[in-house]
Order: C-alpha cells, then structure tokens, then sequence
C-alpha cells in the first residue's frame, strides 16, 4: 500500500497544469497532517511538478524533459527576476520561446513579438496591451507597473504580466544566465538517460528461492540481479558469489546483500563511475522517489557514456573548460610541462587567482600526467595544496608534475606551480582512476 506521501505526490501529479495548491488544502484533502502536505510538496518542486512563487502561492507545472531543459516557465522567470505579477497567473506553467527586448519604436518591436515569447519592457502599457494580443507574455522592469485593462486582458488570455525592479540589461543577463546554466546542465550525462527500463530488467523478489536464481542465469546468462518486495522497493542484490555453495531451497533473503547502494534518475553518471570503482560493483538498482525499481545501469553502461561524453562538442562552457582550454603543454626542452594564462575569469574579486582555479589546474596537470602511464579519466580524492604566493590577473602559471605512485586504480601525484621562475604554488594530489 502507497505511504500517505507517495498519495500525496500522485495527488499533485495528477492536478491540471496551472492549478493552485497549499499545504492547507492538501492536508484538508487527504487527511493528512500539514507537516506530510509541506514535506510532500517540496519533494514534488525537487522533481520538477510544482513552482513556489513569492506573493503567488505554489502551482502545478508542466514537468520539463531533459530535451527542452533549455527553455524556461514563466514560472521560472519571476523567480530569476525576483518578480511581481501582476495579471495572468494562470499561464505562469507556460514555458516561453525566446525573449524579445522592447528598446526600440512601437511598429519595429511588434516584427519580432510573436506567441509565446516573452516582451522585456518598461512602462509602455500600449505595447504591453498589443504583446498580449500577439500571444506574448510581457516583462516590465525598473520597478512600473501597468494599467487594470492590460492586467483584465493578462487574466483572460492567461499570459502572465511581470514586474521586476531591475532594469532591462540586468534581466536580460539574469534570464540568459539561467537558459546558459540550464544548457549547461543538459550536457551532463544523468542515469535517467542510460539506464536499462523496468520492462528490459531481470530481477528477483524476496519470496524467490536459490532455484529461481538458477533459472535466471541459465535463460539470461546474467549473474546479478536487484531484489524487490511486493512494493517493489529493492531490499537487497544477489550474485553468483551470494549462491554458491547454498541449497536451491534456501530462500534468497537469507543470501542476499541487504540494503545495496541505489542511484536515482538525476544522479551523474561520472558519480556512479565513482561509487562502483570504489565500491567494486558492477551493476546498480536505479529507484524512483518512492524508492522504488525503475531499472539499473551496469559498469559497462557507465563507460560507454563517458566514451560518448568525451567525443560531444559542448554547448555550455564551465570555468574548469575555460582553464583546460588555455592549458598548453611545453616541450621536452623546458624545465616545465604545462603552461596556463590567468584570463579574468579565473580571478577573485581582487584580481588574483583564485583558489579553485589552481585546484583545477592541479587537476588537469595530474590527469594529463597520469594518461602517459594509462588511459582513462581521474576522480579526485584528495588535493593538499600550499597557496605561497597570489598570482594576478594575465599572469602565465609553469605547472611542473612528478608521478609519485601509480597503481590500477589509484594515483599520486606531486604538482609545482611557477610564475617567472618564482615558487608561487605547490600540491599532492590522490586520484582514483576511471578506465575508458
């Protein structure tokens, strides 16, 4: 039988798209305590259903799937912008195309407002009456607000009208930022995205017996199964070590691993690479919310995706690629390997280097290193680092790296940074080993 929160979060998934609901009316509803509706709720705006809006209330929303991450509700956009709104709550679910800046004449703005874009402009309420009537959504910044016809016009075309105090330039940059972010997101490879569906897996349940893992092996030739109860929560894994030897009556609860490691949907698969070199694992039971199977990723799965990562161009560029792609390697002449110029993004708020940049360039020195002796990808575990001396802005950084130990799955590295022939850095880097 459901938990009270799982009827909760099924409740609210099954609520049309741009309704209203509170904790108060949740707990009325389902007979639950208000404190199960809260916490329900919130779990139901990790997953994507629902958008708390200050001064609005929380509504359901469209959950978004990983193809259209990109695209934003405009829900979301009154969160980024800190906004007001002022009519059209009932289209706040809708997601917008694109933005269009209204910073020139009335007639040359209307060529480019179409349906389901969103007007970023200030107190104009002739262009925010004829933005709703092209089906766009309207944004007005430096804090103004609009007249009761436009705001009648919103409520019935349910396209919301949004104030926010900060001026046009800065909005523009907030909700850019978000869709960049957002991109930058989709690029990451999640378990959602590889793993093997519940209908393709092969699994064992509690009440099953050492003769039923028999059966299985022969028809699938796989060795490792998940364990599920009646709910189909996973209680353990099995394998070919957990049986050997043991009777084919004795009942797989008795051999299984209890309690096993899980991952969910949203989880990296650079994580679970992680989890199952450390651990030694090679097969995991992926869960939904409710703890719950949906399926499992095995170590095989893990590889080819980071094989697959490796070779996609990249839309979003974060600060680490930003470092690695200044990264230059020296020649054999030289008395250091690496080269990397200090460009602004790499700069604290004083306009010297910052201290996660040098661990990142410690990094990549180790990696690259490291790739000589065998390939494959490192996951940090550890970086000691002695920061001797700032470095500012569009400085050249000499890194100079020494192969301590180096095993089949660990490494340790000694890493030297140098500026003009100065000291200025010096680290010891322990790194797991991802084999490609």
């Amino acid at each position: 039988m459901a938990t009270k929160h799982e009827q909760i979060l099924r409740y609210i998934s099954e609520l049309n798209i741009g309704e209203k609901i509170s904790v108060r009316r949740i707990a009325k509803e389902l007979q639950v305590s208000e404190g199960t509706a809260y916490r329900a709720i919130k779990e139901a705006e990790n997953q994507g259903l629902v958008s708390t809006i200050e001064r609005v209330g929380t509504i359901r929303i469209e959950k978004k799937v990983k193809e259209n991450i990109e695209k934003l509700t405009y829900a979301e956009v009154v969160n980024i912008v800190d906004g007001q709104v002022l009519g059209g709550r009932n289209g706040l679910h809708k997601t917008l195309n694109r933005f269009v800046i209204g910073a020139m004449k009335l007639e040359a703005m209307m060529r480019y407002v179409e349906a389901g874009n969103l007007l970023i402009v200030g107190n104009r309420y002739q262009v925010h009456k004829l933005a709703l009537e092209e089906g766009a959504a309207v944004l007005i910044t430096g804090g103004f607000d609009t007249n009761e016809e436009v705001i009648r016009l919103a409520d019935e075309l349910e396209l919301p009208v949004i104030s926010t105090s900060y001026d046009t330039f800065t909005v523009a940059t907030m909700i850019n930022r978000a869709i960049y972010d957002q991109l930058i997101k989709k690029e990451i490879v999640l378990v959602g995205d590889i793993l093997i569906p519940l209908q393709d897996t092969y699994f064992l349940t509690v009440e099953n017996t050492v003769e039923k893992w028999n059966e299985m092996n022969q028809k699938t030739g796989h060795s490792r199964y998940p364990v599920i109860d009646s709910s189909m929560r996973v209680q353990g894994m099995v394998t070919a070590k957990d049986v050997l030897g043991e009777h084919k009556q004795t009942p797989i609860e008795k051999v299984m691993t209890k309690n096993p490691i899980t991952v969910n949907e949203n989880t990296s698969v650079a994580s679970v690479a992680h989890i199952m070199v450390w651990e030694g694992i090679e097969l995991l039971p992926v869960i939904d919310e409710n703890k719950q199977l949906i399926g499992v990723i095995s170590r095989q799965d893990v590889l080819k995706a980071l094989q697959m990562t490796q070779k996609q161009p990249h839309v979003g560029e974060t600060l680490d690629d930003i470092v690695t792609r200044g990264f230059q390697e020296l020649d054999d002449d030289s008395e250091y390997d690496y080269q990397c110029e200090v460009t602004p993004q790499m700069t604290n708020h004083l306009g010297m280097i910052s201290y996660g940049v040098i661990a990142t360039m410690v990094t990549e020195t180790g990696s690259r290193l490291l790739q000589q002796y065998k390939r494959g990808d490192i996951v940090v575990e550890n970086i000691t680092l002695y920061f001797i001396k700032p470095v500012q802005i569009e400085s050249t950084v000499d890194l100079k790296g020494k192969l301590l130990e180096v095993g089949r799955r660990h490494g340790k590295i000694d890493v030297e940074l140098y500026h003009e022939g100065e000291i200025v850095g010096k680290a010891l880097l322990m790194a797991q080993l991802l084999d490609r």
